[in-house]
């Protein structure tokens, strides 16, 4: 028998799941290397960029757009990584509240 009562307090705790995991992504990094790791990009799961580590040896003012080229390509593959990190979080946590033998990816998870 349905019980609106029970499916809203699964409701809140599948939002107080989902809250959780977004604060741990906050905290979770990945790092991508670019151009034979000369350039460093790191990006947090909710995909915010915090830090950019280049080589000194890169730096010279007549390649300047070679290097921009280079940054450019680290940080979005840092959010490439940062987004599919968040993705497969996001899976898991949906899998503590899928009926068994549900895929999250049929969410976009």
């Amino acid at each position: 028998m349905f019980n609106f009562g029970d499916m809203l307090g699964r409701m809140s705790d599948v939002q107080n799941k989902i809250k959780a995991a977004q604060a741990e992504l906050a905290h979770k990094t990945v790092t991508a290397e670019v151009a034979g790791g000369l350039v460093r990009v790191t990006a947090n799961g909710l995909q915010r960029i915090t830090a950019i580590e280049i080589d000194p040896i890169c730096i010279d003012p007549n390649e300047k757009t070679m290097l921009e080229d280079v940054i450019l390509s680290g940080i979005n593959q840092a959010l490439e990584d940062a987004s599919e990190m968040g993705k497969q979080e996001m899976a898991k946590q949906a899998k503590s509240f899928l009926p068994p033998g549900v895929d999250p990816s049929m969410f976009g998870l």
